[in-house]
């Protein structure tokens, strides 16, 4: 058996995969928590990777890194951490967002040159907030890496400037632009005020180099990218994640230029496109709910699932962390049309669920209106396991939806890079996958309705 190994560098953990390459089926895994909070000194993850990988790492012969994406590591001229990183999470750059706009010309201008108009989360207005509030720490950084550039760099001896990253995660970043393959060093310069260094963009493919005891690194990717190739997303697959944030994205043959800002026209792990939606508000969400509600989260979809489609006229606008789409970053949720009939358990947990869906399926059509043809929708992540949602979700999205088995398939999809770098060839290998549960519903028009009522009435 010939055994890969796959890294999830996530926000609040890194999980490691050690699978067979020819069948992808897991045979060893471990986990490692993250620090809490919006920022993080990169070498936790780098201790949770040594952590979570210890004793599972015997007869790896190749091992790539999925990580979250947009986060801004600091590197200077030792190599050494300037600060601790800035997450994808972290929105004090909300206002830098909306300066870069203004000086680059305008949103369609932005979209024209790297295919998104940038928000709190991207890397180019992070460095935009340090120029202006730490400008002392920016002056010392050399170089700019995302956290899974840090954590391959790590992997490859992090001796030297020979970082590297790959065009699905450099095309979060905000400065690098899928539709020509290229950095756009103006823009950069735009958001630091002068130049800096910034990793090597590796083929999908490529060996990027050896870990001390021999074993061939991938390039790696963002989270987003890792998981279509996880889930083996084709062109017409709409891939709904449900962790920490919450993601529609879809395999497409072109580039998206979405000057509303709602669709960022990333690239895929795999020489196509990514076009994807993020909202800042998803499984924790339900957690908050079950939380206030008392009850674990198979008692919390119990409960939403006795409730009456449009949760007896209460509404959840859910933007608990701020909201990414849209660009809301100091909004806060509201619980809209409440009564003394709805205010039971069972309608606020329904409200909960169906107020997390509605953001995604506005997403859903962002992305039809980028010229996305969905095939199939297939939902993942931590929250998707919950039956309520699964329910909840066939009713809003306006077809099937698909749930393949659970499993950690960022960490599968970097597993499924690794086996591609062993194998060669111009796509990666085609693994059977896991089961899957395919669910449809009544559709619930009248759910979205009132949520875009709702929620219209907040921008």
């Amino acid at each position: 058996m010939t055994l890969v190994a796959g890294v999830d560098s996530s926000t609040q953990a890194t999980k490691v995969l050690v699978v067979d390459a020819d069948s992808g089926e897991v045979v060893r895994e471990g986990r490692a928590a993250h620090p809490d909070g919006t920022e993080c000194p990169p070498a936790a993850w780098w201790s949770a990777f040594l952590e979570s990988s210890a004793g599972l790492l015997d007869g790896v012969e190749a091992i790539s890194v999925g990580g979250q994406q947009h986060g801004m590591v600091l590197v200077d001229d030792s190599g050494d951490v300037v600060r601790p990183a800035l997450l994808w999470n972290d929105t004090r750059s909300a206002a830098e967002s909306l300066d870069l706009i203004d000086e680059f010309g305008g949103a369609q201008q932005w979209a024209d040159a790297v295919g998104s108009v940038p928000v709190a989360s991207f890397t180019v207005t992070k460095l935009r907030w340090m120029a202006h509030h730490e400008p002392d720490a920016l002056r010392r950084a050399a170089m700019v890496m995302l956290p899974h550039d840090w954590v391959t760099w790590q992997l490859t001896g992090g001796s030297c400037f020979d970082a590297t990253t790959d065009r699905g995660d450099a095309s979060s970043t905000g400065y690098w632009s899928p539709i020509t393959d290229a950095y756009r060093h103006d823009v950069l310069t735009l958001a630091a005020g002068r130049e800096l260094g910034v990793p090597r963009v590796a083929a999908p493919s490529d060996v990027v180099g050896h870990t001390s005891d021999g074993i061939a690194v991938g390039p790696g990717t963002g989270d987003n990218p890792a998981a279509a190739l996880g889930v083996s997303a084709e062109v017409g697959d709409v891939v709904i994640s449900l962790g920490t944030s919450g993601t529609a994205f879809a395999v497409s043959q072109t580039p998206a230029h979405d000057a509303s800002g709602q669709v960022a026209g990333f690239a895929d792990a795999a020489g196509r496109y990514l076009p994807l939606v993020c909202t800042l508000n998803a499984a924790r969400v339900l957690g908050a709910a079950a939380h206030l509600l008392g009850v674990n989260f198979d008692q919390f979809s119990d409960l939403a699932l006795a409730a009456p489609p449009g949760s007896g006229g209460l509404t959840l606008v859910p933007y608990l962390d701020g909201e990414r789409t849209p660009n809301l970053p100091d909004a806060t949720g509201t619980l809209f049309g409440m009564t003394r009939d709805n205010m039971t358990p069972e309608c606020v947990a329904r409200a909960a669920v169906e107020g997390m869906l509605c953001g995604l399926a506005d997403a859903v059509d962002a992305l039809a209106m980028q010229g996305v043809v969905p095939r199939r929708f297939l939902l993942v992540g931590g929250a998707a396991a919950s039956p309520a949602v699964q329910q909840v979700a066939a009713s809003l999205f306006g077809g099937e939806v698909t749930v393949p088995e659970p499993g950690e398939y960022v960490a599968l999809g970097a597993a499924r890079q690794a086996a591609w770098i062993m194998r060669g060839g111009s796509e990666p290998p085609r693994w059977n996958g896991s089961s899957t549960v395919i669910i449809a519903a009544a559709p619930a028009p009248q759910v979205r309705a009132r949520y875009a009522e709702v929620a219209g009435g907040l921008r």
